[in-house]
């Protein structure tokens, strides 16, 4: 088990780090810098491998000149902040409707046969959690990577990622069924022109209106 409290007892931000936390400040009017407690947490979590610890919570509160709880209320409520260790590559596995009607739970066995339980961190340094909504419904099913989208996975496209990343080989994010972006999978649907967008829009009928 990580001794949390030896690790992080002398966090401090680096100085580049501490340059786009003050900058993320500067957003903001005088006495209302406890509104970057977002950003300040993204960018305290990046610089300790993923997670925050007790002790870089309290850092960032007296950072921002916050209680300690108000800073725990925002880290417990986002899932993109993590509170305890991650493995340098961390799954965030979509189990929302879209996703789960597209296959996430078979993209959730692998994650289960491969790396084990949820929160914990593996041998070989991968760990995964189930999110909400990851915003890419389109392209379900989904899973974050560290700071990238794997799209319209299947169970064999899951394992040969987990395959490649322990073999320390890169990986292709976006779509696995070669979209672009989140278009159709159909290449025969034809696409409107903005001009004919606004002529349809400009020359249909508006229900509830008088001729």
């Amino acid at each position: 088990m990580i001794d949390t409290k030896k690790e992080n007892k002398d966090f401090s931000f680096s100085e580049q780090n501490l340059s786009l936390a003050e900058y993320e400040l500067s957003k903001y009017p005088k006495g209302r810098e406890g509104s970057a407690i977002i950003s300040i947490l993204w960018i305290a979590q990046k610089q300790n491998k993923g997670w925050l610890s007790p002790e870089i919570i309290d850092y960032v509160a007296n950072f921002l000149d916050l209680s300690q709880i108000r800073v725990m209320e925002i880290a417990t409520f986002y899932t993109m902040f993590n509170l305890s260790p991650v493995g340098a590559y961390h799954f965030q596995m979509c189990g929302t409707t879209p996703c789960m009607l597209s296959g996430s739970d078979e993209l959730k066995n692998v994650l289960y046969k491969e790396i084990g339980e949820q929160n914990s961190v593996s041998k070989d340094n991968l760990s995964w959690v189930e999110v909400e909504c990851l915003g890419a419904c389109c392209n379900a099913p989904i899973i974050q990577i560290n700071d990238d989208y794997y799209e319209d996975l299947n169970a064999v496209d899951l394992k040969n990622i987990i395959d490649e990343l322990r073999k320390g080989k890169e990986i292709k994010s976006g779509s696995y069924k070669d979209r672009l972006t989140s278009a159709p999978l159909n290449k025969n649907v034809k696409f409107f022109t903005q001009d004919e967008i606004e002529r349809i829009s400009k020359n249909r009928k508006k229900p509830g209106l008088e001729a």
